[in-house]
């Protein structure tokens, strides 16, 4: 019997089968056991056969992309004491604690008396039979231009930073010292993102350059929470970032959008370090409470003239009376200067409902004239020259936003784009109409 076979095998026993059969075996042979990666690993864990250059695991959310690499560098250290490794992730604290010493990273996956010392000064770790490892941050690109490797993992490249092009300079000056051995090898492990490195080693798949490894969050379900597993699927399994994060496929853009997911990764922020000197809350009001959300994203800009998407609030089902509340609450907990509401909907209606929901910003009603399309088009030029930035995530947005076409209509999610819609009066505020000019703010 195969070793797969033998595994299919107790995975499919029953718990108390289980823990019999396992009972049988001693300590030493269970410890021997669990430590033996390919009896338990699935075959879209283990390595590609043959000779390969670049292998990219691409695949959802808890599929064991970090155990994959965590076991891969393990067998090769132990295989191979002149080793040097590559240890590189978006920053040198994410690399230590998820790559390292992550309940599926390096140290997890050795038995006590077998782990390598971490040099925490030389950020290295070294095994006992020689071979090393060196972690690396993606953000600063230089410090992969002179060492050289025999092979490298590469953990979230969709996380890279992709601002001035530092992922794709990180990738090829580790490509480029990928020079010692027979047989230099990189591993990349990543949730889909539609950025340029992780779209860029797509296609080297496709011509046959790389190996990819495709997977679903599912496709580990028997080592997950089942509560979770239930969750998330209920939460996001119809939805874009449900297709992304727990399926694992590459969102592809809509040909004619305005925005596009290359553009919006290049824009993202991990945090705002900046002071905002001004903030505003974009509102889309709905039609009716049974009718699409209402938007409510706050926007903000900073001394140097650049916009940041601060918050997505936005809620739906909600009666006038929920929705100015929700508003409100919003204001007060960003301080915000002024509502942007879009009137066409309810009229004056609209700043009545928010001032009897205790609304103390003021608020500017906004009347649309002009198309959707016509509207973002402005604000889709900002993105496009790099003057506004996202601080974090946010998907239904976003989602929204690459379904805005070009020549006016709409195809992405839900009947209309009413977070987006409030986004876009927001930046038009902020940086396209008379009062955009930045001023102190005082809280």
């Amino acid at each position: 019997m195969k070793t797969s076979d033998h595994r299919q095998f107790i995975v499919g026993l029953e718990p108390p089968d289980c823990y019999a059969l396992l009972a049988q075996l001693s300590e030493d042979e269970r410890r021997k056991l669990e430590a033996h990666w390919p009896f338990w690993a699935r075959p879209e864990q283990m390595p590609p056969r043959g000779e390969w250059r670049n292998w990219m695991v691409c695949a959802g959310r808890g599929f064991g992309k970090t155990r994959t690499g965590a076991e891969w560098v393990r067998n090769i250290a132990y295989s191979n004491p002149r080793s040097r490794i590559a240890l590189v992730a978006s920053s040198l604290t994410e690399a230590r604690a998820v790559m390292v010493d992550g309940e599926s990273g390096i140290m997890s996956v050795h038995g006590r008396g077998a782990r390598p010392l971490f040099e925490a000064s030389r950020r290295r770790l070294v095994w006992p039979n020689g071979a090393q490892a060196t972690l690396y941050t993606a953000g600063e690109p230089e410090s992969l231009r002179g060492p050289q490797h025999s092979h490298a993992w590469c953990d979230e490249i969709g996380k890279w930073d992709n601002s001035s092009d530092r992922a794709a300079q990180a990738w090829d000056n580790l490509q480029m010292g990928l020079r010692l051995g027979e047989l230099p090898q990189a591993l990349a492990t990543t949730t889909p993102r539609a950025v340029p490195l992780v779209q860029r080693l797509f296609a080297e798949a496709d011509k046959g350059d790389a190996v990819l490894t495709r997977g679903r969050t599912m496709d580990n379900a028997h080592n997950l929470p089942s509560r979770f597993v239930r969750s998330m699927h209920a939460q996001y399994g119809s939805s874009a970032l449900g297709r992304q994060e727990l399926d694992g496929e590459l969102l592809t853009d809509i040909e004619g959008a305005l925005w596009t997911r290359s553009l919006l990764e290049r824009c993202r922020l991990p945090a705002c370090l900046e002071d905002m000197v001004r903030i505003v809350v974009g509102v889309d009001p709905p039609a009716s409470a049974r009718g699409d959300e209402c938007g409510i994203v706050v926007a903000g800009i900073c001394a140097d003239g650049n916009g940041h998407v601060l918050a997505d609030a936005s809620i739906g089902g909600a009666s006038p009376e929920r929705w100015a509340s929700k508003v409100a609450a919003i204001c007060a907990e960003w301080k915000a200067d002024r509502v942007i509401a879009e009137a066409n909907q309810g009229g004056d209606m609209v700043a009545s409902v928010l001032r009897a929901a205790d609304c103390q910003m003021p608020i500017r009603l906004v009347h649309a004239s002009r198309g959707k399309s016509a509207r973002a088009e402005p604000v889709a030029a900002l993105y496009e020259t790099g003057r506004v930035r996202h601080v974090g995530q946010f998907a239904s947005l976003e989602d929204q936003l690459c379904g805005i076409m070009t020549g006016g209509s709409y195809e992405g999610p839900g009947n209309s784009p009413d977070r987006a819609d409030a986004m876009v009066w927001a930046m038009t505020e902020l940086m396209l109409s008379q009062r955009s000019k930045p001023a102190v703010r005082r809280i």
